[in-house]
């Protein structure tokens, strides 16, 4: 519940975290975002990372830029929902921010990995977790191949991690929807469905 001290006239009592995940390739982000416009009130989390910023990237839009040892001091604080290492940078999800917008009603759409949402839903059970799952381990391939942004090798590696996490999240117990993306509209349909119906 917001703070009534600090209550804005916009502020409700309906916040709702909502993780979503689903292997490279199979639409997840495209989901996430129709979600987001499809509900006024929801919004994005950025993570923070220590990857350096490219020219392309906006601080505070696409990520939180932060030296590593500043990084590792809001893990001793606690001061994240999930974070992880991958190829030697660190991912994490600032938890005040969160709860900021959780407080003032807002819904919250995190786009993260079987990991991440593992941490996320020990911490806050309420969340709404949500796997998209492709049509069929072919047709995740093909969406891969079509994306013509790697060669075939690299384009092998990230189907065998895209199955792996798959498995991964079935076995997991952390979800409870899985979407499958067979025909995108009605996969955007379902997963807003699921949103709306988890607030009211």
């Amino acid at each position: 519940m917001a703070d009534p001290k600090h209550r804005l006239p916009t502020d409700t009592d309906n916040g709702l975290l909502v993780v979503m995940s689903g292997p490279s390739g199979v639409g997840k982000t495209t989901i996430a975002r129709a979600v987001e416009r499809a509900i006024p009130d929801s919004m994005f989390s950025v993570s923070a990372t220590t990857r350096a910023k490219t020219d392309a990237d906006v601080d505070g839009v696409d990520y939180h830029f932060v030296e590593e040892p500043a990084f590792r001091d809001m893990i001793d604080r606690d001061a994240f929902l999930e974070w992880a290492e991958v190829f030697g940078r660190l991912y994490g999800t600032p938890r005040e921010w969160v709860d900021e917008q959780l407080r003032r009603g807002r819904v919250v759409i995190c786009d993260i990995d079987v990991e991440g949402a593992r941490q996320i839903k020990a911490r806050m059970p309420d969340a709404v977790t949500v796997f998209v799952l492709p049509p069929s381990e072919d047709e995740l391939l093909q969406r891969l191949r079509e994306r013509k942004r790697e060669d075939e090798a690299a384009i092998q590696k990230r189907f065998a991690e895209a199955k792996r996490e798959i498995a991964a999240a079935k076995a997991s117990g952390v979800y409870e929807h899985f979407i499958v993306n067979e025909v995108l509209e009605t996969a955007i349909t379902e997963a807003i469905g699921l949103v709306r119906e988890a607030r009211s």
